[in-house]
């Protein structure tokens, strides 16, 4: 889990992710806040040290991909996921990822906000535009349908992963968010991706750190880096 500008919610997410499979560690990466987000990280992960795994730790780079791959790096489970610190997807739900992927039915499981009705607040209406768009983007370039290729929940098999950082210099280091590099390294590997159905809610407390325009920009010019590597060349 990245936390960055997050402090409200960091107890909560360790008091309510649930456990699951033989042991759940939590890995909880401070992403260069600027606020108390560090401390209380420290403070919670020093609570709660005799009821949970937890492992803590600074990004030294930028963006939620970096700070990803560190999590990812530091763990030590066989099933790997991503959660972000704003809650806008309910904890409960992890435990539909954990079942979807130990019962076989994908490889790797990647959330899907598009699915049920949104909350009146939680995504801008040119957020959903973009989603959409990039949805069927990522479809076409990926032969595999995907209603929803930029939620932050995703879960994944560590052996896999290791095979996605083997062969990360396909693309090279284009992706500052991480979703399309595991997308496109999952496909890549022909790994089985299987959307999962999330009830996304309003954010509860902070500010998104989505910069709708640099950022909508940014994953255009990678769709069309990715258009060259896997449809064009």
């Amino acid at each position: 889990m990245r936390a960055r500008l997050s402090p409200g919610m960091i107890e909560r997410i360790v008091r309510e992710l649930p456990s699951v499979g033989a042991f759940t560690e939590l890995i909880l990466i401070e992403g260069n806040s600027k606020d108390e987000t560090w401390g209380e990280i420290q403070r919670v992960a020093q609570k709660y040290s005799h009821e949970r795994r937890i492992l803590i730790g600074q990004q030294e780079g930028k963006g939620k991909g970096d700070a990803v791959r560190k999590g990812f790096d530091m763990a030590t489970g066989d099933i790997l996921t991503i959660y972000d610190a704003d809650m806008t997807v309910p904890p409960e739900d992890i435990a539909k990822f954990y079942r979807a992927i130990v019962e076989g039915r994908g490889d790797f499981i990647n959330g899907s906000r598009l699915v049920y009705p949104l909350e009146k607040e939680s995504m801008r209406f040119l957020n959903l535009l973009g989603n959409k768009f990039f949805s069927l983007a990522f479809s076409w370039l990926l032969n595999s349908r995907l209603k929803d290729t930029l939620c932050g929940t995703k879960m994944l098999w560590r052996e896999d992963y290791e095979g996605i950082q083997a062969g990360r210099s396909f693309f090279g280091d284009f992706d500052p968010f991480g979703d399309f590099d595991l997308l496109f390294g999952a496909a890549k590997l022909n790994l089985k991706i299987v959307d999962m159905p999330i009830h996304y809610k309003e954010r509860t407390y902070g500010e998104t750190n989505i910069q709708r325009w640099s950022h909508g920009w940014l994953l255009l010019k990678m769709t069309v880096f990715a258009s060259r590597k896997v449809k064009f060349i």
